[in-house]
């Protein structure tokens, strides 16, 4: 006998099948034909859910391309094709070290604490690559995080390194931990009534990668003039607001793919309902969080008062991150409420990183993503349809709560650790930071030999070359600009620039560690003239600033 749901098939010489105990005849032909039906429909379900996640995964791939422009808008041009590639490597190092030993630790048949199975691909099912593929652009994801915390001072080399160690171990075991059957967090307590609660990855992912970025900036220390010596904030802005914004769109979009696929099929009963749950919640709680952000930035409490499009673009994003935890089990109102505080974690998290920690996060990833990630694993056994606290008051639902903090807890810890040693080895072997010099020229030049913007690629467009910036550059070079009322534009520029070198030796001889951000001589053009290379920390070498 033969078990065909929804059909009980019996075998016997007259092809009799006994249909909800109702006695039919039909032929041996027929029976092998609806026997190879069920196997199709079987098949197409199986390729259904393959389907599904090879779209999801190109979404959240794309993603990559969001964090891209998000950081190359929020630095200053000198640094855009620095932050470029280090995106791109994301990619690169993660497809490597996620293939060699990340799936392996992370689902790989194992203990409670790591896997240790498909090294390099090896005995890995065909059929189980498109949810490689998904866990992937995951691992990636996690590793983008921290690019931005570090942008515009971290050296290349260390970046490769932590990019790679954290795709290849870091992340992957935490993934084991939370969301494979066996990890620990996965496996709970009270017989496993009592789980880690993290649908889509609000502390695997986000609280992973927002504590491995706090570390690395922690440690990096601060960007030349971002703090004064009295410890004043000075303002560092990024180069384009319309690259950012299109990133944070990118990134917006992508999340509507990262929170629903992650239920990583599509073809069982109720599948279509619950991704369509997840995104309309990702949806309410990022809207809801950008109006909050925006409001409290504008009232002026931890803010300036603006109605601040950056603003209010990073509160969205962290209301998306908040509602990862659980937005296959919230009703919509509870995804606008998560929102809104979300909103709100992001402007107070921001503004503690920044102003009373003295950290220079210049994408505020810590506050995006740590601090969206705390408060999403604290909403979800708060807010669950039916088992949360806001529905069932009980020992129970205290215990989710009390397990979802255990599990954040264990993760911001994991991460943390982990994150001093490799930063702090590279910071001791003087890999970590590049040089002052170089900071302050830009990393795009010194170190990729591309500049973001070259000069000699602009024009007007009318004549044969399109050359009419480049001979203005050549024309100031040599002194010969003129410009209204007599002169040349060169000298009047070298004129006022004497007089700030002036003021700058006068304000280094009483203090010695001053931050200025002036026009100051560069001896590789042979102090021919003045350039202007963002905010510094001059020394004073008693002729000229470097």
């Amino acid at each position: 006998m033969s078990t065909l749901s929804p059909f009980a098939w019996t075998e016997i010489p007259n092809a009799t099948a006994f249909i909800n105990d109702t006695h039919v005849f039909i032929t041996a032909e027929h029976l092998q034909q609806l026997e190879m039906l069920s196997g199709f429909v079987t098949s197409l379900s199986e390729n259904l859910d393959v389907l599904f996640l090879i779209v999801c995964s190109a979404f959240v791939f794309f993603m990559q391309c969001g964090f891209a422009f998000l950081e190359c808008g929020a630095v200053r041009s000198k640094n855009c094709t620095n932050i470029l590639i280090k995106n791109m490597l994301d990619i690169s190092v993660a497809g490597v070290a996620y293939w060699a030993l990340g799936y392996p630790f992370a689902y790989g048949r194992g203990n409670a604490f790591i896997g240790y199975e498909y090294w390099f691909s090896y005995g890995f099912p065909i059929e189980s690559y498109a949810t490689w593929l998904f866990q992937f652009v995951f691992a990636a994801t996690a590793a983008t995080i921290v690019s931005g915390a570090v942008a515009e001072r971290c050296e290349f080399v260390a970046y490769l390194i932590y990019s790679f160690f954290l795709t290849g171990f870091m992340y992957p075991v935490v993934t084991h931990w939370a969301w494979m059957p066996q990890g620990w967090l996965a496996v709970g307590i009270r017989d496993g009534t009592v789980t880690f609660m993290d649908f889509a990855g609000s502390g695997v992912v986000h609280i992973l990668g927002g504590t491995c970025a706090f570390t690395g900036a922690l440690l990096l220390g601060p960007r030349i003039g971002k703090y004064d010596v009295d410890g004043n904030i000075q303002q560092i802005k990024g180069h384009s607001v319309p690259l950012a914004a299109l990133g944070g769109f990118i990134l917006l979009l992508g999340f509507l793919l990262f929170n629903g696929g992650s239920l990583g099929h599509i073809s069982q009963p109720g599948d279509g309902g619950i991704v369509a749950l997840a995104m309309v919640n990702t949806v309410l709680s990022g809207s809801f969080a950008a109006f909050t952000g925006l409001a409290v930035n504008k009232i002026g409490f931890l803010g300036n008062m603006q109605w601040s499009l950056l603003v209010t673009l990073n509160a969205s994003l962290t209301g998306m991150v908040s509602v990862c935890a659980g937005c296959n089990l919230y009703h919509p109102w509870a995804a606008a409420v998560i929102g809104a505080f979300a909103g709100l974690a992001f402007i107070f998290w921001s503004h503690f990183v920044d102003e009373v920690l003295h950290v220079d996060d210049p994408l505020d990833a810590t506050a995006v993503h740590l601090g969206g990630g705390l408060w999403g694993i604290l909403a979800a056994p708060i807010f669950a349809r039916d088992i949360g606290i806001v529905y069932e008051w009980s020992n129970l639902s205290g215990l989710r709560l009390a397990w979802n903090i255990a599990g954040g807890l264990s993760i911001a810890l994991w991460t943390a650790v982990l994150s001093l040693i490799l930063f702090g080895g590279l910071k001791w072997a003087g890999l970590l930071r590049v040089s002052k010099d170089i900071e302050a020229k830009g990393l795009d030049i010194p170190k990729h030999g591309e500049a973001a913007y070259p000069v000699e690629a602009y024009g007007h467009g009318w004549g044969e070359k399109g050359d009419a910036l480049k001979n203005l550059a050549a024309k100031f070079a040599k002194g010969g600009l003129l410009i209204p009322g007599g002169g040349n534009l060169q000298q009047v520029m070298l004129s006022n620039t004497e007089s700030s070198l002036k003021e700058m030796r006068s304000k280094q001889h009483e203090n010695p560690e001053v931050h200025q951000s002036y026009l100051f001589t560069n001896n590789e053009n042979n102090g021919s003239f003045p350039y202007y290379s963002g905010t510094t920390n001059a020394s004073y070498d008693g002729d000229t600033y470097m």
